[in-house]
């Protein structure tokens, strides 16, 4: 009855999302997933529970023009996805990349519905973002492009309703000035954003407590797994904010990272990773990894990101974009003794992928809970905001810290209780599913 029910759900969202693949992919892994729960706890399967979870509460899509340098006007198109506040406002980043679709603002914020609802935090799910990409854009046009997406965009949010945050594309710079047109235009100085600058309204470690919270996670997997993070060799994909700051804090802990990568390539280097020259590359620079390797002795420049894979470790770390990951990617790292995989980026690692690393044993952190230490960190910023007050970077890193191994608790505990031990995915998904259903159930049918 329960299987039944859920591909009936998926069935329905199949035909209803036509080309969608991001989606129904996410939709598809949440839902297969949560089969046992449904026969342990029937209950949670009653008011189209299930139905309703997988359709947005609201979508929003809107023109976005602006002046270029030149003068000339520029379109782009912008999304807000509310998904689900069953557990509290909206909340999940807005993203800016010339990938951006309505599909990928779907999938994206429905994994952010589980993800909030694992950190215990009263917080919804929902994603934003534009297709414009701001690399190469000066900051006036960075500064008039967001001043245009957020004059639609501002009727939608508030502090109590929907709280936007970064993702790709979106740093302080952007936060910054999509936070002084709201503050125009609603006349009101309140935490509608978070992500700013510290010096006027950020909270401190929320650059870096995606990385972070991803460490403190695996630092549980891999007690579980009789490790220990110190002399482990180390891969990280991409070089963003996640990969910069999860090298920082793995090669804290007595890592050694040896490969990180951008969308055109990857660095090998057998010394381990140069944090400081990286972060100056990546942040201070905003330049391709291939300089690292023209600036470090001994490291190596590979072109194709997918090559990563390839270099030996005993910990991955996909920390890049969606489906970065694939079958063959995920036999690579088999074939070289790879131990552990936890996901840093949002959905990095195909199904098929997923299922080789399974069937041969190696210990998975999917994304909803291992990289939910950013948004965790979102609503500490929130409540710093609201009380008008500062906490210190110690303060905020460890509550963050204290998060992330709730959510591991959450997970294990879950995994267990449903008859599938050491299925992080499964622990997830049953373990914010509940918490929203229960949520969705008590506040009738809305």
């Amino acid at each position: 009855m329960s299987q039944s029910m859920v591909q009936d759900a998926l069935a329905g969202l199949v035909e209803r999302n036509p080309g969608h693949i991001e989606f129904l992919q996410a939709a598809q892994e949440v839902l297969g997933s949560i089969v046992p729960v449904l026969v342990k706890r029937p209950e949670l399967a009653r008011d189209g529970i299930l139905e309703r979870l997988i359709e947005p509460d609201r979508q929003v899509i809107f023109r976005v023009g602006w002046f270029d340098d030149t003068g000339a006007i520029r379109v782009n198109r912008g999304f807000r996805v509310q998904f689900n506040n069953a557990l509290g406002p909206y909340k999940g980043g807005l993203r800016f990349h010339s990938s951006v679709r309505l599909d990928t603002i779907k999938f994206l914020g429905f994994e952010q519905i589980f993800k909030n609802a694992l950190t215990e935090l009263p917080m919804g799910g929902a994603k934003g973002g534009s297709d414009f990409d701001p690399h190469g854009k000066s900051d006036g046009e960075v500064m008039r492009f967001c001043q245009s997406f957020m004059t639609e965009l501002w009727r939608y949010i508030g502090a109590d309703t929907d709280v936007p945050a970064g993702d790709i594309g979106v740093g302080e710079r952007e936060i910054g000035y999509l936070f002084g047109q709201y503050k125009r235009l609603a006349n009101v100085h309140t935490g509608v954003l978070t992500g700013k600058a510290p010096h006027w309204g950020g909270s401190l470690v929320r650059k870096e407590a995606t990385g972070y919270g991803l460490v403190y996670f695996a630092a549980r997997m891999l007690a579980a797994a009789g490790l220990e993070w110190d002399g482990l060799d180390t891969v990280i994909s991409g070089s963003g904010n996640v990969a910069l700051y999860a090298a920082d804090k793995a090669e804290s802990v007595g890592a050694r990272v040896v490969a990180m990568s951008d969308s055109h390539g990857y660095v090998y280097d057998p010394q381990g990773i140069d944090f400081h020259l990286m972060r100056r590359i990546k942040e201070d620079r905003r330049d391709r990894i291939q300089a690292y390797a023209g600036e470090r002795s001994g490291a190596e420049y590979h072109e194709g990101a997918e090559g990563i894979w390839t270099v030996p470790c005993t910990v991955a770390l996909p920390c890049a974009t969606e489906n970065e990951m694939d079958e063959a990617g995920a036999r690579a790292l088999v074939a070289s003794g790879c131990r552990l995989v936890a996901e840093g980026a949002n959905m990095p690692c195909t199904p098929e992928a997923i299922r080789v690393l399974h069937e041969n044993g190696i210990p998975f952190g999917p994304g909803k809970a291992a990289n939910a230490g950013g948004v965790a960190t979102s609503l500490l910023e929130m409540a710093q905001n609201s009380q008008r007050i500062h906490w210190t970077f110690d303060e905020v890193n460890s509550r963050l810290y204290g998060i992330m191994n709730r959510i591991y608790d959450q997970c294990r505990e879950a995994a267990e209780h449903f008859g599938k031990p050491g299925d992080l995915i499964l622990g997830a998904n049953a373990a914010g599913f509940v918490r929203v259903a229960r949520a969705m159930l008590a506040q009738g049918v809305v």
